[in-house]
């Protein structure tokens, strides 16, 4: 059984950062694309970004060049490095495990929420 466990929220002032970890647990981490997902009050849950077992990543362009996502194979974690937060950043954050192996995964964590404002 593939479980999801975040960590890393808060409140943060704007042009703060925060680094958001994601703890998987199962034997299928190190096939799985592994995505960050956020959805805000009164909107649709969002990609903020995703990374593949190769390494190869692509983010929403609201995030571009300040959020970075990284991988940890060993460790079973995936990371969000976010700088330069702004109040629009404010959301409930979430990790995503999608993978084949026998049958089809898609997990998602408990999230965690990220508060940007002064």
């Amino acid at each position: 059984q593939v479980q999801l466990v975040e960590s890393g929220g808060g409140l943060v002032q704007p042009g703060g950062s925060l680094r958001l970890s994601c703890a998987a647990s199962g034997s299928i981490f190190s096939i799985a694309v592994m995505g960050w997902y956020r959805q805000a009050p009164g909107k649709e849950r969002e990609l903020v970004a995703a990374i593949t077992s190769a390494h190869i990543t692509n983010y929403a362009d609201s995030v571009k060049g300040r959020f970075t996502i990284s991988r940890d194979n060993a460790l079973k974690e995936v990371y969000l490095q976010m700088n330069s937060l702004k109040p629009e950043d404010t959301a409930v954050y979430y990790c995503n495990l999608r993978a084949t192996w026998a049958k089809q995964y898609d997990v998602w964590g408990q999230g965690t929420q990220v508060t940007v404002s002064s």
